[in-house]
């Protein structure tokens, strides 16, 4: 009974409050009392009563104090932690803004586009004249590309009537490449790679006629890096720059796919990654055609989504001139109404333009080329045209000035037993109301 009662008084001093210690002394003193009067096994079983409630509200104490440090602090609880889809739409939603301050300005007419979706897997692209090398159709992150598979090297150009005069005084050249950034993609042959497009020009009897060399390169080590050499108009001497590209940098390069586009106007070049002008060359030669070699480890694809037009009238002088304004520069995902982020920079011009026309109304229509049917294609058209409104809205447009109509491919404007003429149907027409 007394080693009992020590072992009590012991715990009593290092783990127990001082509420507890007085009971315990209590504990004590009618221990003592009830020994006197041989009830000692009462006493005993009072006092192990009595020290499981202390020890319990010890107990309780100090998870309460656990569980209170646990708990997320007001600001966390006002921000929970953002899923997956979540940091999806962020990411799309920061791209679509970048793209929004962009000064690049798409061609009006496409005179040649591809997006390789249509094409059969280990099949020669159908669109494509190969110079050099080996390619072929192969598919990376869920989409259908040019691969090349003679150790990585190839040389291709876009299959025209005239290979040699395509391109005019006025046009623009958009692709996507795929940038690796993890060290098992790098070993599985998705880094270190060069796409070098090449601008041409007959007259020029040097170099094959080029004139002009635009190097994008994604590195091993991660990143990537563009440089070029661009011939002035007398011929002789090269404009010439570099320019680093990073993940954590002010430049918008990103792990997948990344948008390059390129415009030439008279003589002003310039080039883009991702909405962000990279190039600036004020005077240049001017180019007649085109074609892209790549080399390296990339054994998957080197480019996907190609589209090459000319033209850059105002939006403007267009609606003045013909009531409305086609556009093939707003695209979507393939198969739905997700507007790409690229496509942001259209939708801004048209913003800009009934802003500064404040009773400009439009009726926008969706039209698809005759690919698929029309169970598909008339609800696919109406959505997207309904999203296009939608993103006019966010610019601070009234809903009230649009009107949504999906028009499936009932209105081509060229003939849908060609490429070329099913890439012109695939557009967006703003129709003044």
């Amino acid at each position: 009974m007394k080693k009992l009662l020590i072992i009590f008084a012991a715990l009593a001093f290092v783990c127990a409050p001082v509420e507890a210690q007085n009971i315990l002394n209590r504990i004590g003193n009618r221990a003592r009392n009830a020994a006197e009067n041989k009830v000692g096994e009462k006493v005993e079983e009072e006092v192990n009563n009595a020290f499981d409630k202390v020890f319990n509200r010890q107990k309780d104490k100090e998870q309460s104090e656990e569980a209170e440090e646990a708990k997320p602090s007001k600001q966390q609880a006002e921000k929970p932690a953002e899923k997956p889809q979540q940091q999806e739409v962020k990411a799309k939603k920061q791209a679509q803004t970048a793209y929004a301050k962009s000064d690049f300005v798409p061609g009006d007419e496409i005179i040649f586009e591809d997006t390789f979706e249509h094409e059969q897997l280990g099949e020669f692209p159908s669109q494509w004249d190969l110079m050099d090398g080996y390619a072929e159709v192969g598919e990376v992150d869920g989409r259908k590309v040019i691969a090349f598979t003679d150790d990585g090297y190839g040389m291709v150009q876009p299959l025209m009537k005239d290979q040699q005069h395509f391109l005019g005084d006025v046009f623009t050249i958009e692709y996507d490449v795929y940038v690796a950034n993890d060290t098992e993609e790098v070993e599985d042959g998705l880094g270190e790679q060069s796409i070098l497009l090449t601008l041409g020009n007959p007259d020029i009897e040097n170099h094959n006629g080029a004139i002009a060399w635009i190097t994008f390169w994604n590195r091993a080590d991660g990143g990537a890096s563009i440089n070029w050499e661009f011939q002035k108009p007398n011929g002789g001497d090269y404009t010439t720059g570099d320019k680093n590209l990073g993940f954590d940098t002010d430049t918008p390069l990103v792990e997948g796919w990344n948008h390059l586009a390129f415009s030439f106007n008279k003589r002003a070049f310039k080039g883009y990654v991702n909405g962000l002008r990279v190039i600036n060359i004020p005077n240049g030669k001017v180019a007649s055609h085109f074609w892209i070699e790549h080399s390296g480890a990339f054994k998957y694809g080197c480019i996907s989504n190609v589209r090459v037009a000319k033209g850059a009238v105002p939006l403007y002088d267009r609606l003045m001139n013909d009531g409305k304004i086609i556009t093939y520069a707003i695209t979507f995902e393939t198969g739905k109404a997700d507007i790409k982020p690229e496509s942001m920079v259209e939708i801004n011009r048209i913003a800009k333009l009934m802003q500064e026309n404040p009773g400009l109304e439009f009726e926008v229509q969706g039209h698809c080329d005759a690919t698929g049917s029309d169970k598909v294609n008339d609800p696919l058209s109406q959505k997207r045209a309904e999203a296009i409104v939608a993103a006019l809205v966010d610019q601070g447009i009234a809903g009230a000035r649009l009107t949504a109509v999906g028009k499936g491919s009932h209105e081509p404007i060229a003939s849908n037993s060609t490429d070329e003429g099913r890439a012109k149907n695939r557009r967006v027409e703003f129709v003044k109301k």
